[in-house]
């Protein structure tokens, strides 16, 4: 696997169970790579069957004796989420370590979730509050670290509480921003309520950065032929070492799952503009920092999905 000047050491991660979505392809799989490699137990959930054995198989390649199971899931359902936390409750094995890594970007065209949101609001956040939601007893059990995964186009913008699910207009971008907004309010608000009644987990939220990932390439399942006109540019940042690279930008991620005594903050790469460079700690993004909107974001969640994240199970 590319290493790249900035890189990380991860803890030993052996007898830890590891749930990353998103992890069949691009910096997904190198985050579930990274922790097959420090031993953690992988649980990988994928909504396509065949990437996601192509996805076991380079793991494998990489980590000789990997333990790692495939799971069906599309965070575009709930039904798909229930059924998927319903099995793994029944199981019983406690999580360690859960990153909510997969998302989508910027349908050319307004598209909907199974139960009728907006993509990426259902996607990259309601489906993530429900996987939550519904695992809520074995993160506890493990008392797991959770990372959330946002985006620098989290730095700025708002939720548009008046029209959550872009009906009466729609702007992929706006939308996008917003998807990740309520997400980082939500990974930060899942920190204080742990504390509050005593859950045990441990809530971070991280971003990648700026790199050339699948976010921006082509994806007919969202209607998009061909990849975004900036993927070019970026891709050639990347070369030349300003921007970063799919192997880079998971390292915020795992930084924010491994790291001790880390709990409620944002992790990012620190070079200029956030784009690249070391990954670490640093200030939460402006729109990130009302926890009254945090909760606010946790209340109509819960809402929305029909899911509860104060019932034990």
């Amino acid at each position: 696997m590319t290493r790249n000047r900035h890189d990380i050491q991860l803890p030993d991660l052996t007898g830890k169970r590891a749930l990353v979505t998103g992890a069949s392809d691009g910096m997904g799989l190198v985050i579930a790579t990274r922790l097959a490699a420090a031993g953690a137990e992988l649980v990988l959930p994928v909504r396509n069957p065949r990437k996601g054995e192509a996805a076991v198989a380079a793991i494998r390649e990489s980590v000789t004796g990997a333990t790692i199971t495939l799971r069906d899931l599309d965070l575009s359902s709930l039904a798909s989420i229930a059924a998927l936390g319903a099995t793994l409750r029944d199981e019983g094995d406690p999580i360690h370590l859960l990153i909510n890594n997969a998302g989508v970007m910027t349908p050319p065209e307004r598209q909907t979730t199974a139960d009728g949101f907006e993509l990426q609001w259902g996607t990259n956040h309601l489906g993530h509050v429900a996987l939550v939601a519904h695992l809520l007893p074995l993160l506890r059990a493990g008392q797991a670290r959770v990372t959330s995964q946002i985006s620098v186009a989290a730095a700025r913008g708002t939720i548009n509480w008046d029209d959550l699910n872009w009906e009466r207009s729609y702007d992929g971008m706006a939308a996008y921003r917003q998807s990740k907004i309520a997400f980082g309010l939500f990974g930060l608000e899942l920190q204080r309520r742990s504390i509050a009644e005593g859950w045990g987990i441990t809530s971070n939220i991280s971003h990648p950065g700026v790199a050339p990932t699948n976010l921006l390439a082509a994806r007919p399942e969202v209607g998009r032929a061909q990849a975004v006109g900036s993927r070019r540019l970026i891709v050639a940042m990347s070369r030349m070492g300003l921007a970063g690279t799919v192997a880079s930008a998971g390292l915020p991620a795992l930084l924010a799952a491994t790291t001790p005594d880390a709990g409620g903050l944002q992790f990012g790469p620190n070079g200029p503009g956030r784009v690249a460079g070391r990954p670490g700690e640093q200030s939460l993004y402006a729109p990130l920092t009302d926890a009254a909107e945090a909760a606010r974001v946790w209340g109509v969640s819960q809402e929305l999905t029909g899911v509860a994240l104060s019932v034990v199970r």
